[in-house]
């Protein structure tokens, strides 16, 4: 048992060490981060479906909860391709511009990853962002409508 409890003691260690030293986030990638986080939201209020589409993994979950506080609560699922769609169809035409907004916030970025908030004045993004192919794109995307005044 003893040995046991000192592998276990040795497996948390190494773990800590190697999250210890995990690189530090870069200014470039910091940048890149929020280039990307812009051309998502820029790009739907500008209907520049080539804009949105760069800053997407073709995989993209978009996602809203219908309902969230009754009894049928449900998932609301946009993909990628949907959401390009949307976004060459003027989807944003009907948004004052007075009520745009692009505030973009990286909430973590841990090697490959980022977390990211976008106040987008009408609603709340949160953004699962990953390196592929080395460039940053969007696998996830879950988000909120914000109370109405």
């Amino acid at each position: 048992m003893r040995k046991f409890g000192a592998l276990l003691a040795l497996i948390a260690a190494v773990g800590l060490i190697d999250a210890a030293s995990a690189p530090a986030q870069t200014a470039a990638d910091s940048s890149a981060i929020v280039a990307t986080a812009l051309d998502y939201i820029d790009g739907f209020y500008t209907s520049d479906a080539a804009r949105m589409e760069r800053a997407l993994h073709p995989e993209l979950a978009k996602r809203i909860v219908g309902d969230p506080a009754g009894p049928g609560s449900r998932l609301q699922n946009m993909s990628a391709q949907q959401l390009i769609d949307a976004t060459a169809g003027g989807g944003a035409a009907r948004i004052p511009d007075d009520a745009k907004k692009e505030d973009v916030s990286i909430l973590d970025v841990y090697h490959n990853i980022a977390s990211v908030r976008i106040d987008a004045g009408v609603w709340i993004d949160y953004l699962h962002v990953a390196r592929w192919n080395g460039e940053w794109k969007i696998i996830n995307v879950l988000w909120e409508m914000a109370p109405r005044d």
